[in-house]
């Protein structure tokens, strides 16, 4: 199929006079999980990872993706067509210029890159003479003859209740931060930024509650939202008020070039390239900076922190009754990993406010589990059997928060090497949610915190400790992380983050222990500083049979001890019979003996 798809792809580049062609992972919107019908990346080489790039000339073909997708994008691609390579250390532009020549010509769609990496591939390209040419219309899908239709799925408000703020107010706030910064209006292209802004959710994304649409905010806070009229009730129009202007997503090109004179902030990582080009054609003048929303969305006001202690202890409920169900099943031989991913989502079905999953759930058995992003398929589908690790990683959206949990079960009895790597990653883990640490530090200066007890016996994982999360919205939020590439970006009280490190032995297990941590300052009398340190907010008992208890220290101990009698307080009452059985064995205290 991918052969086929590619003969007439490169056909098609034949027939524009192009020697070569970009696809990304992206659709205008920058998202990570895009609509179905801008998988471009998927229908031409299979990978249906969340993160990844390809590149083709009329002869060869190359994919970049990073460390979670290492062993997926082999197993999901032809290599013959592409030769899969790192998204951060192998460079495309570098592939490119090594096969074109002077007077080629390479194809990109300028609504799916941003200008500064354009600037990048095009100034490494003229080195041999060759040109990056933006195109009108994206040639996959010229031959995509079953290409999805747009969602005609309705927009809704998100109330106050689940908000905490009106978007009024959200939009006065933000319109004073565009002002300070010298322009007269903002672009928003992001979803969850405009989700955000005017509290308004949809179905437009698999797994994210995101609308398709663009936003341009004025100073003042009025603002133009160009969004399918068909999504639009009257109810949400009124919602809305006077001063957003609604109008048909299809002529924001034709709303950009109205900003002519104005100064317009946009932001250049994350606004496509084509954004930047109406703009300079009608002469606005282009201020520089990060998306105003993404700051204020990561710092989550009252109402959405407690909402989303209020999801992650439902959501704790529906996991411990599937992990119960599975110490049962699990070990029968009867179950795979579809079965497992469909119980536990019947078990999430069953709590108030469940709207949807917030990803594809990560159900990966023995080997499987290596597979960082693994997404289980009918043909891939493995049983759980004895002596087998079982990795599942999980979420749900529910209208008061995103939850995302990752808990690695024994199915049997572990090796002493599963247990010492287990330990390893828990004692990483616990170090991490004990931080405590001066504000203005990143992501970045804590990375490590989680990673020495592997580090000690040279192992690493090849992913980030941690990502953010958003409020009934993305499960991957930025722009704070834990990781090697969170510089930059000072942790502030309110926000949401993952602290999940792994180990994965390719072709074996997989292990990764993942809870929902919550910045908070907390500043004792005697201390000279105000610090901010962690709430963990995921309460699910970690697996005890994979922990070599003499591993760990007296304080890590009781960390795990403390954090079982959390989980329960708060889960316990919500479960009878045979699950609360479960529930207390799970977390009676870890004892050296």
């Amino acid at each position: 199929m991918t052969k086929g798809r590619l003969l007439s792809l490169r056909q098609q580049l034949r027939d524009l006079g192009l020697q070569g062609f970009v696809v990304p992972h992206a659709d205008e919107h920058q998202n990570e999980y895009t609509p179905a019908n801008a998988e471009r990346l998927a229908w031409l080489t299979g990978f249906t990872g969340s993160a990844g790039e390809a590149v083709l000339t009329l002869s060869e073909g190359a994919i970049y993706v990073d460390g979670r997708y290492t062993l997926q994008v082999r197993q999901q691609t032809d290599r013959n067509q592409f030769t899969p390579l790192n998204l951060y250390e192998d460079k495309m532009e570098d592939w490119l210029v090594d096969r074109v020549g002077k007077g080629d010509r390479i194809g990109y769609d300028p609504w799916l890159h941003t200008r500064e990496w354009i600037g990048k591939v095009s100034e490494k390209l003229s080195e041999k003479g060759a040109l990056f040419v933006p195109l009108d219309d994206n040639p996959i899908d010229q031959v995509w003859q079953d290409r999805p239709a747009d969602s005609d799925a309705p927009a809704v408000a998100h109330p106050i209740e689940y908000s905490g703020e009106d978007s009024l107010h959200k939009r006065e706030r933000i319109g004073a931060d565009i002002k300070s910064k010298g322009a007269d209006a903002a672009v928003l292209t992001l979803l969850d930024s405009i989700a955000w802004l005017f509290n308004i959710r949809g179905r437009d994304v698999a797994h994210t509650p995101l609308v398709s649409s663009y936003a341009i905010l004025f100073a003042d806070g009025s603002a133009t939202l160009y969004i399918d009229p068909g999504k639009v009730n009257k109810e949400l129009k009124a919602f809305l008020g006077d001063s957003v202007k609604l109008t048909s997503k299809s002529v924001f090109p034709a709303g950009l070039v109205k900003l002519k004179k104005k100064r317009v902030l946009v932001d250049p990582k994350r606004s496509h390239a084509a954004v930047f080009e109406l703009l300079d054609k009608a002469g606005a003048v282009i201020v520089e900076g990060q998306d105003p929303c993404l700051l204020p969305k990561a710092m989550k006001n009252d109402v959405e922190i407690k909402g989303t202690r209020a999801a992650h202890n439902r959501d704790a409920v529906a996991v411990c009754k599937f992990l119960a169900w599975l110490d049962t099943a699990g070990p029968k031989g009867s179950i795979d990993e579809a079965a497992a991913a469909e119980k536990l989502l019947s078990f999430r079905e069953e709590q108030d406010l469940f709207r949807d999953t917030s990803f594809d759930t990560i159900s990966g058995a023995g080997p499987n589990g290596a597979i960082v992003h693994y997404r289980v398929t009918p043909d891939s589908s493995r049983t759980l059997e004895p002596d087998m690790l079982y990795l599942v990683d999980s979420g749900g959206q529910y209208l008061d928060g995103t939850t995302d949990i990752t808990r690695t079960v024994c199915i049997g009895t572990p090796t002493e090497e599963q247990k010492d790597r287990f330990t390893r990653v828990l004692k990483g883990h616990i170090a991490l949610a004990q931080a405590r640490f001066p504000h203005g530090r990143s992501g970045a200066h804590l990375d490590s915190l989680a990673r020495k007890p592997l580090w000690d016996v040279g192992l690493d994982y090849d992913h980030g400790t941690g990502h953010g999360v958003g409020s009934y919205l993305g499960v991957h939020e930025g722009p704070q992380s834990i990781s090697r590439l969170g510089f930059g970006v000072p942790l502030e009280q309110g926000m949401i983050l993952s602290n999940e490190p792994g180990y994965y032995k390719e072709g074996e297990y997989g292990i990764r222990i993942e809870n929902l941590i919550l910045v908070r300052e907390r500043r004792f009398d005697e201390e000279e500083r105000p610090m901010l340190s962690f709430e963990t907010l995921t309460h699910v008992p970690i697996d005890k049979r994979l922990i070599n208890a003499y591993m760990m220290t007296t304080a890590e101990i009781t960390w795990f001890n403390i954090y079982h009698a959390q989980v329960r307080e708060i889960v316990g009452p919500h479960l009878t019979g045979k699950e609360r059985e479960w529930l207390m064995r799970a977390t009676e205290s870890l004892m050296v003996l």
